[in-house]
């Protein structure tokens, strides 16, 4: 994930959310109190957890997806953003991100429901799952931020959630007067302006086993991969990461997707989806939609780095 190569001459705060860490840092020129700063920015991101968190019992997306079929939800603006969103990508993909997966989540012992993966799923129980995942099953009216629940649905925004946290931070610090940050939850991140003195900001993007300096000016990236969470049974390494097409993990050469874009929800979602469809069909889709994105894959001499035309467009690779 895209790690922060930035001097500490610059005001930094960092705190815990959604089992995860964030941080900011920024260049506070009208010296904004730094206790209103992260009231602002905790306010964010408690709003998310209280909205989007399977791992909260009290949240909306924890309501939604514990209610009986047929019942109608009034969603909270936030809520329905994402929702509108993931259900956006979902369509462009065919489906390699879906909200409705929690059930496959779960499955394959991941997310705030697994149980210890000791075996893997039998036909019947993976066939049972995939009955309850499917977008097009909800009831989605965006106008007027309603859904109803199918039956069985669960929700798991775990592909988009994060990425709209960073953005919710964002949009407080502006709100503040503040210009100039750069703003990281759980390695996804997103900069508006620049560093004292002009220049860009700076992350390192991992590209296979060493990591590559980006300059970026009011962009964010986000990356997916393999790396970081996988469970090791039978010999075997299974992602985190489901097709929800197949009900499966991924098992392609992929290591990681990373993703630009002006909003970091959009970054996050789509580093997922380029990741489900894989290092051909990624690489395809991202060109047709004029993604900016750098896929790394396994290859015989090590680690393959390919970016689309759109990466070279946004994403400064500096010297180390």
């Amino acid at each position: 994930m895209p790690r922060l190569a930035d001097p500490a001459s610059l005001q930094s705060l960092g705190g815990r959310t959604m089992g995860t860490t964030w941080s900011v840092r920024l260049d506070n020129r009208s010296m904004v109190p730094l206790e209103t700063i992260r009231a602002a920015i905790e306010c964010a991101l408690d709003l998310v957890v209280a909205q989007m968190s399977t791992w909260d019992t009290g949240s909306c997306i924890t309501q939604f997806n514990q209610a009986p079929a047929g019942t109608r939800h009034v969603l909270e603006q936030p809520f329905a953003e994402v929702l509108d969103a993931a259900l956006h990508w979902a369509a462009a993909s065919g489906g390699a991100i879906d909200p409705t997966i929690g059930s496959l989540v779960s499955l394959w012992g991941f997310g705030s429901h697994a149980s210890p993966l000791t075996r893997l799923p039998s036909p019947s129980e993976l066939a049972a799952a995939r009955a309850r995942v499917g977008w097009q099953q909800l009831q989605f009216n965006g106008a007027a931020r309603t859904i109803t629940q199918p039956g069985g649905v669960r929700l798991d925004l775990s592909g988009i959630a994060k990425g709209f946290s960073v953005d919710c931070v964002a949009d407080s610090l502006k709100a503040l007067g503040l210009r100039d940050f750069l703003v990281e939850v759980g390695g996804e991140v997103r900069c508006a302006g620049r560093r004292p003195l002009g220049a860009p900001w700076r992350v390192l993007v991992e590209a296979g086993p060493q990591s590559v300096p980006v300059a970026l000016t009011d962009m964010a990236i986000a990356t997916s991969g393999n790396r970081w969470h996988a469970h090791e049974l039978d010999g075997q390494r299974w992602s985190h990461t489901i097709d929800p097409r197949t009900g499966e993990p991924v098992r392609h050469p992929l290591v990681s997707v990373t993703a630009l874009h002006p909003r970091c929800m959009h970054a996050d979602a789509l580093a997922t989806v380029l990741t489900v469809l894989g290092p051909e069909d990624g690489f395809a889709f991202a060109e047709q939609q004029k993604l900016a994105a750098l896929f790394v894959m396994e290859h015989e001499a090590g680690h393959l780095a390919r970016s689309t035309d759109g990466w070279a467009a946004l994403a400064q690779v500096l010297a180390s």
